[in-house]
């Protein structure tokens, strides 16, 4: 049996992106995102909040270019990715690890909820609207009605059936 490494978050974004160009010309664009919920105490009756901190290394060409492009901090985001704890020594040489959501790959999502033009925008990495060159372009921005919402991978064959005159 397969398994899956897929995480999804809702925040916003707690300091503009970082940006990091390598030798052979690649980038990857680092971003803190905050999610939060918040609830009502039951004794106390106070409303309660818990803000939790997430470490996304965006790494797909397209979508980094989206990122520099368009978000800064307080931006709004919908993120789909992987999981991945990676090793690293601090500068005593001690062993460290942190663990990030790496968005690479086709499956790497990216919608912009309070977008550039007002609307969500979904920015994926699947190839889908021409390629990784047209994501930072502007060529391929739907919204989340256009899309049906989140998560919608509807062909679009069965909506074309339904008929505009309801009879009731």
């Amino acid at each position: 049996m397969s398994s899956v490494n897929k995480c999804i978050l809702i925040g916003r974004l707690g300091a503009d992106p970082e940006t990091k160009s390598f030798q052979n010309g690649g980038k990857i664009a680092n971003l803190r995102l905050a999610t939060s919920e918040s609830w009502k105490d039951r004794q106390s009756g106070e409303r309660k909040e818990r803000t939790e901190w997430h470490s996304v290394s965006v790494q797909s060409e397209g979508l980094v270019g989206v990122v520099e492009r368009f978000l800064r901090k307080g931006s709004k985001v919908y993120i789909e990715g992987q999981l991945r704890t990676r090793k690293w020594q601090d500068q005593s040489g001690n062993d460290r690890y942190t663990t990030e959501i790496v968005l690479n790959g086709p499956r790497a999502v990216l919608v912009m909820l309070d977008g550039a033009q007002g609307g969500g925008n979904r920015q994926s990495d699947d190839g889908w609207g021409g390629g990784a060159g047209s994501h930072g372009s502007g060529d391929y921005r739907r919204s989340e009605q256009e899309r049906g919402g989140f998560g919608s991978q509807s062909s679009g064959a069965f909506d074309d059936d339904l008929d505009d005159e309801v009879p009731f």
